[in-house]
């Protein structure tokens, strides 16, 4: 989940990105990562990450790990501003070998789904030799579902509409885990 924001609705949307995941890949694992569970300081590690062996701070080993871990990744995130959010950006920076060479599905949400933040993300992630899929999928939302935070929302329709972009955007992520 991209977005740390106190009102937000990206775990909303992970859900419903993991569950259609779930549906369209059964013998596949989704965990939700959320980076408000995963505060990582701006650039404080000594060495840059391309370069380093290692990592000196506890939360930079962990994040390390976490990655390392995953075989493939779903970026569900919101664009803001045209571009998609610093901790998003932090959380990728952090880290490089650890992205390498695996495969990556951008979900980006928005008043206008999110285009131009998944074309900043691809590129991104492309410099950091992830297999970004040729699908993407943009979420278009109301000002008023971007906003709500009540603890319960439905899926708007707009969202629901998408399954099958999703589930085609799947299916490529796991050709390419091939």
């Amino acid at each position: 989940m991209g977005s740390v924001r106190l009102q937000r609705i990206s775990p909303l949307l992970a859900d419903w990105v993991a569950n259609v995941g779930r549906l369209c890949l059964p013998e596949a694992i989704f965990e939700l990562v959320d980076l408000r569970n995963w505060p990582l300081p701006m650039m404080d590690e000594p060495a840059i990450p391309a370069h380093a062996a290692d990592y000196s701070t506890p939360h930079a080993q962990a994040w390390s790990q976490k990655i390392a871990s995953a075989d493939a990744f779903v970026f569900v995130t919101p664009q803001y501003n045209w571009g998609y959010p610093a901790a998003l950006k932090n959380a990728l920076d952090h880290l490089y070998h650890e992205w390498q060479h695996k495969p990556a599905l951008i979900v980006s949400y928005g008043a206008h789904g999110g285009d131009k933040c998944a074309a900043q993300l691809r590129q991104v992630l492309t410099a950091l030799s992830l297999h970004v899929t040729e699908q993407h999928v943009a979420l278009t939302l109301s000002s008023e579902q971007i906003l709500r935070n009540d603890g319960y929302i439905a899926l708007p329709e707009a969202v629901q509409s998408q399954g099958a972009a999703l589930q085609t955007g799947l299916m490529e992520l796991r050709q390419l885990l091939r």
